[in-house]
């Protein structure tokens, strides 16, 4: 008697369950690598891109008016040049937002100033002219005694910021925005007249935070 060697219907069902289960195992296996794959490209591409911030100094400033008002109201006109450099030799950066404004120890003395949006291209560099006016600025009443003793030390402090947003372009691809603040200090020398114009024409560089 020959032996029966044909499986049964529930033999059947069990292979075919078994090789579904290993189907889905390789298709898991498979996106799972892909994903991997490109994870990697894109840590690949960071490395390789990541771009460096960009580097802000100001080249002069000059103060023509900072004259109060009263005890608390400050009339103020500043000119500065402050000069742009994108350090990236492949990214490219879109400023979007730039705001720049003066301070005097913690204080604002300026209303923002808005420049127009730009484009730097790989390793430019740009030279920034803004006018600060401000007319009725309010101020602590604390201002023209810290005007008053800096002239005793013979040195006048201003804060120049910036506060905007920018984006990064490398080939065809932009980046989302990121929001960057710039803070520079430029040193003046004051004399025993309070009055400007005061001038700081050596260099002056800046920290930047993104």
């Amino acid at each position: 008697m020959s032996q029966i060697t044909e499986k049964s219907p529930k033999h059947c069902a069990n292979k075919k369950t078994l090789n579904l289960h290993k189907f889905n195992k390789k298709l898991i296996f498979y996106f799972f690598s892909l994903f991997l794959s490109i994870l990697s490209l894109i840590f690949l591409v960071w490395l390789v891109l990541h771009p460096t911030k960009p580097q802000f100094s100001l080249k002069n400033t000059e103060i023509n008016q900072l004259n109060l008002s009263g005890q608390s109201l400050l009339n103020s006109s500043i000119q500065l040049t402050l000069l742009s450099i994108n350090p990236n030799k492949k990214v490219g950066i879109y400023y979007d937002e730039f705001l720049i404004y003066a301070s005097y120890k913690g204080q604002k003395i300026s209303p923002d100033t808005s420049i127009s949006p730009f484009y730097q291209e790989h390793e430019e560099t740009n030279l920034i002219s803004a006018s600060l006016v401000g007319n009725q600025q309010p101020v602590a009443p604390s201002f023209a005694y810290e005007v008053q003793r800096d002239q005793g030390i013979g040195k006048f402090a201003l804060n120049v910021k910036v506060i905007g947003r920018l984006r990064w372009k490398v080939g065809s691809w932009v980046s989302g925005r990121y929001r960057f603040i710039v803070n520079c200090v430029s040193v003046m020398p004051l004399g025993p007249i309070p009055s400007p114009p005061l001038s700081a024409k050596q260099g002056s560089q800046c920290s930047t935070t993104i």
